[in-house]
């Protein structure tokens, strides 16, 4: 009868220890919706003639004139080699950047507003 006890006590411990796992429900994440644009940053703006020289003369939207102004950028290596975020200004973008010789790609977006209408 002993035997039976202690059978018993270590069934129960061992019960004890288990850990309950419980499952969470998960929940089914809603279909994205397709963004869409703004209508103010895809209505075509005019550059002036010094944003013309880099972009384009044609009314663009903001957009293709940040792209085009990236392409730029890139195609003639005016990234700042150390802070990436900084372009240096050659003599076209100087003229943009209302003679700044360097300025930061945040800062490039507010001079580059004042060129469009």
């Amino acid at each position: 009868m002993a035997t039976k006890k202690k059978a018993a006590k270590k069934s129960g411990a061992k019960k004890a220890t288990k850990k309950k796992t419980v499952k969470k429900a998960a929940k089914k994440a809603a279909p994205k919706k397709k963004r869409t644009p703004n209508a103010a940053f895809m209505k075509p703006m005019q550059p002036d003639e010094a944003l013309a020289a880099v972009v384009g003369s044609g009314p663009l939207p903001r957009t293709e004139i940040t792209k085009k102004l990236w392409q730029y950028i890139k195609k003639n290596g005016l990234q700042d080699a150390k802070v990436r975020r900084n372009i240096n200004a050659d003599e076209k973008l100087l003229k943009v950047f209302g003679g700044k010789k360097q300025v930061s790609m945040f800062e490039m977006t507010k001079l580059v507003n004042k060129h469009i209408k």
